[in-house]
């Protein structure tokens, strides 16, 4: 097999996961302390967890105050951010997640609006 058919195997084993639904999500939330900032994060992140993706994620939740160099060498600028690392495509998300539309295509879960 040559790069390109393993790329395009590749490509349609990941396409036929997310069609399934199989798929699992590793997340990792970026928090300073116990900020209401960040409780909101929390809960907010959880509630979507729960109701979207039951089963099929792992939630991080880094305080930044605890474990300040993971920061820098995640390249967070401000917090609370979510990362999405798996599945791919990496994917931040920087507030307090309360918008449920925007957090949803971040962790393409829907298609985004045009």
């Amino acid at each position: 097999m040559n790069d390109g058919q393993a790329k395009r195997a590749t490509d349609d084993f990941e396409q036929a996961l997310r069609k399934s639904g199989a798929e699992h999500y590793v997340l990792r939330l970026y928090v300073t302390g116990s900020t209401p900032q960040s409780a909101i994060a929390i809960q907010n992140i959880k509630s979507i967890c729960e109701e979207h993706l039951h089963g099929r994620y792992d939630l991080e939740v880094v305080d930044l105050y605890q474990q300040p160099e993971l920061a820098k060498s995640a390249q967070i600028v401000a917090a609370p951010t979510l990362i999405k690392k798996l599945p791919p495509p990496l994917r931040k998300m920087i507030g307090n997640l309360s918008d449920l539309q925007r957090v949803l295509v971040g962790l393409d879960l829907v298609p985004a609006q045009e």
